[in-house]
């Protein structure tokens, strides 16, 4: 049915209907089954249609030496080639190559004509173009006059003409001189197409005899030389009279020109004129085209190159000078010689298949498409009905064997024709499978596979599948066959894994497939649309799971499709290993979507998600003012970019010029995000600059540029001065003030305040009034305290403001004149009384009454009380007045006194007060409170005589709040994790301030609590832990670390034990040495230095205790010494003068230390009266030693010990902070104090409380104390 249509296609072409064009399409469906033989395809080579590989040229031959045609070919087997001449075989068939020469005994002109080339073999015909050789003769010069000279007048125009021997093919003109040297062209002088040689004007110079015409014919390679023009030129008075502009080329007004499509148009405009005309191009119709038009000699010629059809149209050349100008007009129509549109192809096809060969050609005037068989024309009466040639196409239906030639498509029009080749080459392959033998294919779950089978062979062999052990693999549903034989498995599982085998049908082709399927890659965790502010970092996650046997595999993330480099853009984008990707510092042009692709070499998984940076939005812009008012105007603004977060509201700024003072930018306004223009309340007499700012939930924008200015006219004051009162202070004059208003509020230059007042209680009812510039003004004389009427009204130049409303103010106030009378005590406990007072008259306070004011005065302790003696200073401190003053605002005429001390005697007085001051005090009124509890003793510390004996020593309270009977002493063990009991003991003579207790557990510690007791009962206690001491001993293990001419020696003392002094014993193992003894030492120093050593040398350390002994051995670094023979350093004589002088040395140091020590710091008066007055007794030279009390500046005294310097008594009247690093400060478990002083008692006694002192009862592990060097000197006289 398709042939059919086709024909009636084919006869009713030219109505071009609809239709046609549908059943067109219907048939063409059916076409274009070739075949491609794939290169893995095992076969012996193929026959080869012939090919033109040189194609002739047309040509103009001058000689028989210049016929020369080239015609080559290739195919399989090696085709023959003849030639055909206008329409005529022409010559023998040739061998191997087709190209034609001439006969040189032929006559030229029997070469002209049209020639084209046939190349054959077994399997077609290929034609060449048509080409055509034209004949004729080398060009020649007739026999010429000699040219006459011509003579023109300057300024006139003048041609040269060249007229050169006609050829077929233009010839190359050169204007030159007898010396062969160009004539120079210019705008004035100018050469045609035709030859010639053009003068818009002529000057004088250019006369010369030698202008030469040469045409230069490259084809026939000759030159002819014209004879040479010889003109002169003659002055002329008319030089001056320039002329308009006229054409030599072209003549007329108008020219048309018709060019072939591909060629090159060269349009000219050669002008004459004085002065020389300027030519300018134009083409009326449209613009030029840059690119393939130009201006060529000095813009004498326009240039079209490559001519295509919408160069058609029309163009103009104007030459202009001062004198006018000159038109002319060209119209170009352009046509077009054949050329291809759709070429047909080359192709193999199986026997049987449908064969389209479509060739279309276009041209100006539309060309006439032909078929040619091998050369042969198919003719309208073709009577095979396989063939239809439907608008230029050639459909061959059901090909075979015989159909294999060459094709050949002709399109011609009046301007020439062109000619293409196609073969068509109909063959029968045995089938082969192409697809390797024993694949191993991978899919994934989901995934649609293909197994492949590719077959060739002509006809198109046919497969079948099947499933290894299942049967044909067609009877799955998701299983298909595409036409080139391989299997496709859609949406495969699991159980698709196994063997496909694949056979050619009617043949024993086979190959065997295995497909193996494993889990789909999944993205678990896909990346989340995000909102991040612009600069913080952001994560993109992209958790997933594959296959086991998919190790290999890619993340790779994108952004809007493109690829992100790992660590590109300066680390800005971060990978991690479980596919998550970090970004930071993101900006705004990191909004966009990201996807995270998983891929396997199997399959891939996407997931996609999105980052929106937000940013504080950009300034509002376009500010504009409009509306203006005198006292306000309208700001209108465009919001800016809101940068992905929306703006809720804008915040428009104002600043404020006025006097000549810049301002500053405030904040006058919030509105919403709706709202784009606002109208602004103004003051008179300002310049005013707006600007405005928006804000998102990220934050606040820049500020926008500012408006233009606007000023305000001025105005009277619209305002009234507030706050207006009197802050008088003088009795005899009054200050009235007011708060000043803003210089914004001024309105006007010449700002005042006018100033009113007159007295409210006289019969004086005239205003006083003044003008000031500023707060406060003072009216004097009005007496003491006597009300007026005030009045501050705001004026400038242009008026003055609102009236004021008067208000009440009084002259200054003076101090009460009278004394509250009537105090009594209503009301008393302990540390309160009830006080009430009478009120003093109204006339009497002379101002206003801010209150009363209650004197408190503390005499003292009531001292008729005592039963002991108190020191000196303490005494004098607790009789000290103690004063307070008590304000009691408004009428009050009573007030609860708190805060009143234990067993004291007060005074009490009450006066009234104004703003001026107090007034007279009432009557004094005395009475006394009553004991208290006492306080807590200042300072407790104990001192341990033997193991099972403790000496507690403490102060009095130094607030006792009544009088000291006695004391409470509470103590018991300290026992883990349960309670032992409490021992208590009461103390009932109040000046002992020291107590010892028997009996004590040795091993054990102790908690010690201790009160004072009074007529009000118990005080609170104080407490200290510790424990007795053990029976102290020299060390038995010694650390040594020897130098040269010293040895430390260290150890551990023992813990809570006394301390006991020693001597180190040490001897040189050597001959002459003698026992040796060291200074006392503290076992509890831990540390001592052995100095005057000889380095080099071995020593015996001992320590003698009691009946027993430990000893060491050590050697000392450094050389031994050496022994000197003789010298006067070894006699008798020096080494007693240098003993003298040592000896010496030592007495002066030893009566500088006496003298320091007996300063007139310590004096023995003032220990003795210390003792006398507290009645404290002197300690033993081992005993702790006093402490009465640690107040002030410590007026009880203790004695020194003894000292190697002399009997010296050192006063304790000194503070422990006097003593400096002497005092060795510590504190037990409950923060109570103890001290012992140091560097005051003989290191030789035992059981001295040194400097380093034994190790604390209460804190067995104290560190060493600092390392010290004695010398010889300092172990003669002992520390400091």
């Amino acid at each position: 049915m398709c042939a059919a249509q086709c024909q009636v296609v084919a006869g009713r072409w030219q109505s071009r209907t609809l239709l046609h064009l549908l059943l067109l399409v219907l048939c063409s469906g059916q076409t274009h089954a070739y075949i491609q033989i794939p290169h893995e395809y095992k076969y012996n080579d193929l026959k080869q249609p012939p090919e033109i590989t040189t194609q002739p040229m047309s040509l103009i031959a001058f000689s028989v030496d210049d016929v020369f045609l080239s015609c080559e070919a290739s195919g399989k087997p090696t085709p023959s080639f003849r030639w055909v001449k206008d329409g005529t075989q022409f010559g023998d068939v040739l061998q191997e190559s087709g190209t034609l020469t001439a006969d040189k005994t032929e006559d030229l002109r029997f070469y002209q004509g049209f020639y084209r080339c046939y190349a054959a073999n077994e399997l077609g015909t290929a034609v060449s173009d048509l080409v055509h050789l034209t004949t004729e003769s080398i060009p020649t010069l007739a026999k010429e006059k000699r040219q006459k000279k011509k003579v023109f007048e300057e300024g006139a125009s003048a041609v040269l003409y060249c007229n050169p021997p006609k050829s077929s093919v233009t010839p190359k003109i050169h204007w030159m001189d007898r010396l062969f040297h160009h004539i120079p062209l210019s705008e004035r002088i100018t050469t045609s197409l035709d030859g010639n040689l053009y003068f818009a004007n002529l000057l004088v110079s250019d006369s010369r005899d030698d202008y030469t015409c040469n045409a230069h014919y490259i084809n026939a390679s000759v030159i002819l030389p014209k004879e040479p023009f010889s003109i002169s030129i003659t002055p002329s008075n008319f030089v001056a009279m320039n002329r308009r502009p006229q054409l030599h080329q072209p003549s007329g007004s108008h020219s048309s020109y018709l060019v072939l499509r591909g060629q090159t148009l060269t349009l000219e405009c050669i002008p004459e004129g004085l002065p020389t005309p300027a030519v300018h191009w134009e083409r009326k119709d449209s613009p030029h085209s840059p690119t393939r038009m130009k201006k060529l000699n000095y813009d004498r010629w326009l240039q079209i190159q490559d001519v295509s059809e919408m160069d058609d149209g029309e163009y103009a050349c104007t030459a202009r000078n001062s004198q006018g100008s000159v038109t002319h007009y060209y119209t170009v129509t352009v046509e077009a010689a054949p050329y291809w549109t759709k070429r047909p192809e080359d192709h193999l096809y199986a026997p049987g298949e449908t064969v389209r060969l479509d060739c279309q050609a276009e041209g100006i005037p539309t060309p006439n498409v032909t078929w040619s068989i091998n050369g042969v024309p198919i003719t309208g009466t073709d009577l095979d009905p396989r063939r239809r040639v439907i608008s230029g196409s050639l459909i061959l239906r059901d090909v075979m064997y015989s159909d294999t030639a060459v094709y050949q498509c002709e399109a011609t029009n009046k301007h020439g024709n062109i000619l293409i080749n196609t073969h068509v080459h109909v063959v029968e392959l045995p089938p082969q499978i192409l697809t390797a033998d024993g694949l191993v294919y991978r899919a994934t779950t989901g995934q649609t596979t293909v197994l492949e089978c590719r077959t060739f062979g002509s006809p198109r062999p046919s497969v079948d599948w099947e499933i290894v052990g299942y049967g044909p693999a067609l009877s799955n549903a998701r299983m298909s066959q595409s036409t080139n034989g391989n299997l496709e498995i859609s949406n495969v599982t699991e159980d698709d894994s196994g063997f496909y085998k694949c056979s050619v049908k009617d043949s024993n082709l086979t190959i065997t497939a295995e497909l193996q399927v494993l889990n789909r890659t999944k993205i678990v965790d896909p990346p989340q649309d995000l909102r991040v502010v612009r600069g913080n970092d952001v994560i993109l996650h992209c958790k997933y799971i594959l296959d086991h046997q998919l190790k290999d595999h890619t993340i790779q993330w994108k952004k809007e499709g493109h690829n992100i480099p790992a660590s590109a853009n300066y680390h800005k984008y971060t990978d991690y290993p479980d596919g998550s990707l970090k970004i930071t510092n993101v900006q705004m042009m990191d909004t966009g979507n990201y996807s995270c692709e998983i891929s396997t070499k199997l399959d891939s998984a996407m997931a996609t998600g999105s980052i929106t940076v937000q940013d504080k939005p950009d300034y509002p812009h376009s500010l504009e003012l409009s509306e203006k008012t005198d006292r306000s105007v309208t700001l209108s603004w465009t919001p800016g970019n809101e940068n992905n977060s929306p703006v809720s509201e804008y915040v428009i700024e104002r600043k404020e010029e006025q006097f000549g003072e810049a301002g500053r930018w405030e904040k006058i306004k919030r509105v919403s995000h709706d709202i784009k223009h606002i109208e602004i309340p103004l003051q008179p007499y300002c310049t005013y600059h707006f600007r405005a700012r928006a804000i998102n939930d990220i934050g606040t924008s820049e500020p926008s540029p500012s408006s233009e200015s606007y000023i305000t006219p001025a105005a009277k004051p619209d305002r009234t001065p507030e706050n207006v009162t009197t802050v008088s202070t003088d009795p005899d004059s009054m200050v009235i003030t007011w708060k000043e208003l803003e210089r914004r509020h001024f309105n006007g230059p010449g700002f005042k305040y006018n100033v009113s007042w007159r007295q409210a209680s006289g019969k004086d009812s005239h205003w006083r009034k003044t003008s000031v510039s500023s707060p406060p003004f003072i009216v004097n004389e009005t007496g003491t305290f006597i009300p007026f009427e005030i009045k501050v009204q705001a004026i400038n130049d242009l008026g003055e403001g609102p009236e004021p409303v008067a208000k009440i103010g009084f002259s200054g106030e003076n101090v009460p004149l009278e004394a509250p009378s009537g105090v009594t005590i209503k009301d008393q406990n302990t540390t309160a009384v009830f006080l009430e007072w009478s009120p003093v008259s109204r006339d009497s306070v002379r101002g206003h009454l801010l209150g009363y004011k209650i004197h408190l005065r503390k005499k003292g302790i009531r001292v008729s009380h005592l039963r002991r003696r108190l020191d000196k200073r303490a005494l004098e401190r607790q009789r000290d007045d103690e004063s307070r003053v008590i304000e009691v605002y408004g009428q009050k005429v009573e007030e609860i006194v708190t805060g009143l001390k234990f067993y004291s005697q007060y005074v009490v007085t009450v006066a009234a007060f104004n703003s001026k001051g107090e007034g007279p005090h009432s009557q004094p009124h005395h009475f006394n409170t009553s004991e208290g509890a006492p306080g807590a003793p200042a300072l407790l510390t104990f001192d341990s005589l033997s193991e099972t004996q403790v000496t507690l020593l403490w102060q009095p309270p130094h607030e006792p709040n009544g009088i000291i009977t006695g004391y409470l002493l509470q103590y018991q063990e300290i026992v883990d994790g349960s309670s032992s009991p409490q021992q208590v003991e009461s103390i009932h003579l109040a000046p002992i301030t020291e107590y010892t207790l028997n009996g004590l557990n040795p091993q054990s510690r102790y908690l010690f609590g201790l009160s004072a007791r009074n007529g009000a009962g118990n005080g609170d206690p104080i407490k200290i832990r510790g424990a007795t001491l053990l029976d102290g001993e020299p060390p038995s293990v010694i650390n040594i670390t020897t130098g040269e001419t010293s040895v430390n020696l260290s150890w551990v003392p023992g813990v809570r034990h006394r301390n006991v002094p020693f001597n180190f014993r040490y001897l040189k193992k050597s001959a002459g040495g003698v026992w040796e003894e060291s200074e006392q030492v503290n076992s509890t120093k831990a540390f001592y230095q052995l100095q005057g050593l000889y380095s080099g040398t071995l020593y015996h350390l001992q320590i003698l205790t009691g009946n027993k002994s430990h000893d060491w051995d050590f050697k000392t670094k450094g050389p031994e010494p050496v022994v000197l023979r003789s010298g006067f350093a070894t006699q008798s004589w020096f080494i007693g003068l240098i003993s003298a002088v040592v000896l010496l040395l030592l007495v002066l140091l030893i009566l500088c230390f006496i003298k320091r020590s007996k300063g007139g710091k310590y004096s023995v008066k003032d220990k003795e009266e210390g003792q006398a007055e507290s009645g404290a007794r002197t300690m033993k030279d081992d005993a702790f030693g006093e402490y009465k009390s640690l107040e002030s500046d410590n007026e009880e005294k203790r004695s020194s010990q003894p000292s190697i310097c002399g009997e010296s008594k050192r006063s304790s009247n000194d503070s422990l902070a006097d003593y400096g690093d002497s005092v060795d400060i510590q504190f037990n478990e409950d923060g109570s104090f103890i001290g012992q002083y140091s560097g005051h008692r003989d290191p030789h006694v035992q059981g001295g409380h040194e400097s380093s002192g034994a190790t604390s009862p209460i804190n067995p592990n104290m560190p060493p104390p600092s390392i010290s060097f004695p010398n010889s000197v300092t172990g003669i006289l002992g520390p400091n």
